[in-house]
């Protein structure tokens, strides 16, 4: 059995997508679409930056989405192939759950370009700038990080946002509840805590605001059906019902991505063979999760046409 899966945030760096949009008018098509409806041209931040343009989340997840669609058309098309016939489930990291779901047809690309400049716009509104923080802690299991988080919190918000693997957790929360956490990973028996360089504390309770938006935007932009089962963040769990998909993207929002526990249930449900679009960032984590699995990245032409002959 097989897996699509999607990468999210931080994945995203200046020329993403150029070799592709110059190789293959499928890809160009991808870009352009997206460029029309988000009224401004991300395919040239992508391609040119600047590079702080292309950080801001409200920029970097429709970009990271875009990315990963193009890559799929191109590999569907090269290929003459369908997601549908050559994969049994999909996942998406974060925002890449949305890329997912548009890879099964639950969102238009179009649609699904909208929902995440709004989500990315949201997630950067929901807390003022310099008062929220994440980290990620190497060398930390779940349990570990927890409890860090806990002694770090005192009376702040300081919580699991990504249970990525057995040696990464990412922790999100209030700033000063967070560098409290980076001291204090040496006596929680964790390798090292670093910073990470985003603009929001994404996956926490501060993000409530921005789940609200979420709400209001799905209710009005509803998921279709699914041609394929998608692995959730929230749950780890297989989700097919188009209602379930949209209460599960709002509560994504505040809730812990558990890639981890995803990872495992993907290979517990007979996934053999994972293929990561559009970057190299979750792939690494699935293996160092799941164990005996075949992991295989595209991006480039020459990854899409290697897959297309495998597949």
């Amino acid at each position: 059995m097989r897996a699509f899966v999607f990468p999210g945030q931080g994945s995203q760096k200046i020329g993403m997508g150029a070799e592709l949009a110059a190789a293959s008018p499928v890809a160009r098509e991808v870009f352009e679409e997206v460029d029309d409806v988000l009224g401004q041209s991300l395919s040239k931040i992508m391609r040119e930056g600047p590079e702080d343009e292309l950080m801001l989340t409200e920029n970097a997840q429709p970009a990271i989405m875009a990315n990963a669609i193009a890559v799929l058309r191109v590999l569907e098309k090269e290929g003459g192939l369908t997601v549908a016939d050559k994969c049994d489930f999909v996942a998406g990291h974060s925002l890449g759950e949305y890329t997912a779901l548009c890879a099964v047809g639950a969102f238009s690309l179009a649609d699904t370009a909208r929902l995440l400049k709004l989500r990315g716009r949201s997630m950067q509104a929901a807390v003022p700038v310099g008062q929220g923080a994440m980290a990620a802690l190497l060398g930390a299991d779940i349990a570990k990080a927890t409890a860090l988080a806990e002694a770090a919190a005192q009376g702040e918000v300081c919580s699991v946002a990504n249970d990525n693997d057995p040696t990464q957790v990412v922790l999100s929360g209030h700033r000063a509840a967070i560098e409290r956490a980076i001291a204090l990973v040496k006596e929680h028996g964790i390798k090292r805590g670093v910073a990470l360089p985003v603009s929001a504390p994404f996956h926490c309770a501060l993000m409530q605001p921005a789940a609200e938006a979420m709400a209001e935007a799905l209710a009005e932009c509803v998921p279709g059906a699914l041609r394929l089962p998608l692995f959730a963040n929230v749950t780890a769990a297989m989700v097919a019902d188009p209602e379930e998909v949209r209460r599960l993207l709002v509560e994504q929002v505040t809730g812990r991505v558990r890639w981890r526990e995803s990872a495992i249930a993907m290979r517990e449900a007979g996934v053999e063979h994972f293929v990561e679009f559009g970057g190299k960032v979750v792939g690494p984590m699935i293996k160092r999760s799941a164990g005996e699995v075949e992991v295989t990245s595209v991006a480039s032409m020459d990854e899409i046409e290697a897959l297309a002959k495998a597949l």
